[in-house]
């Protein structure tokens, strides 16, 4: 009699460490740590009590872990399909089941976390959180797929704000800032599965543009949000942040003219870019509100 394999897809593996060590990765981890390494900067620089910071950090954490999770659990077919390696479910190190139990345990641990944080701010997160899930689930082939990271993006300072004693609105800045660095996160993150995604059907924002066009926007936004930062709070930032602000576009801009040379020069310059947005951003933290 002969057997029948199972797709990898849903086949669990045979050994528990590799389904830990499958099921760890098959969050994003990356992104994971990036997004609550912020959102916990953001709370410690506008000086919030050391209680409140492991409150919002902790429900950060569960609301990027279950966005991941249901990520990699939708996404388990067509990874198959496009034959991506590098993903745990499609590589048969973890069940699609599995990932899908993980990715709704975090959803439930994020909401009691997020109304702890306070129910403006809870409603906030919570709200950012279903925008990323819609992402997951519909919107990532649609043209509005860059509305749920400008969303979950600008979002993070008003989660901390309405976290502080008399629940104040987040400055116009902090939340414009964020919303247009969560939109070169949602370009840089696609654009090198840009060509994959079209072979099965996944038209975006960036599979539309194509990718000479979303690498070509792709700086915009960050030095964009470079200009808010130092331009937008009071009192100025002084010399250091109009240094910040000079070499913002011609470090951004010079990544594609290497990009003849190097191919991920352009993300490699818009990522420096980023980071000293993040870097003003947390310095800005004590007038967020």
């Amino acid at each position: 009699m002969g057997t029948t394999e199972r797709s990898p897809v849903y086949g669990p593996s045979a050994w528990p460490l590799r389904r830990a060590v499958g099921l760890a990765l098959s969050c994003h981890p990356g992104p994971v740590v990036a997004v609550t390494v912020l959102a916990t900067g953001l709370a410690v620089s506008a000086r919030l009590g050391g209680a409140r910071c492991a409150l919002i950090s902790a429900a950060v954490l569960a609301g990027q872990l279950s966005v991941g999770w249901c990520n990699d659990a939708f996404d388990a077919r067509r990874d198959a399909a496009a034959g991506r390696r590098g993903k745990p479910v499609a590589d048969g190190a973890v069940s699609r089941g599995a990932v899908w139990a993980a990715a709704f345990a975090a959803l439930l641990l994020c909401v009691p976390l997020s109304l702890a944080c306070g129910l403006f701010a809870g409603t906030v997160h919570v709200a950012a959180v279903a925008a990323a899930w819609m992402y997951n689930v519909k919107l990532k082939a649609t043209v509005l797929s860059w509305l749920p990271y400008v969303v979950g993006f600008g979002s993070l300072p008003a989660v901390v704000t309405l976290s502080m004693p008399g629940r104040p609105w987040p400055a116009w800045w902090a939340v414009t800032a964020g919303a247009l660095l969560g939109l070169a996160a949602h370009l840089g993150d696609v654009l090198p599965d840009i060509l994959d995604d079209l072979r099965v059907g996944i038209r975006g924002l960036p599979h539309r543009l194509g990718v000479t066009g979303t690498r070509l926007l792709l700086p915009v936004p960050v030095v964009a949000a470079t200009a808010v930062l130092v331009l937008g709070p009071a009192p100025p930032p002084g010399a250091w942040g109009a240094a910040t602000l000079v070499a913002a576009a011609p470090t951004a801009f010079a990544g594609l003219a290497l990009g003849r040379y190097w191919r991920k020069a352009a993300f490699a310059g818009t990522v420096a870019v980023a980071a000293a947005d993040l870097a003003l951003l947390l310095v800005r933290g004590t007038s967020l509100s």
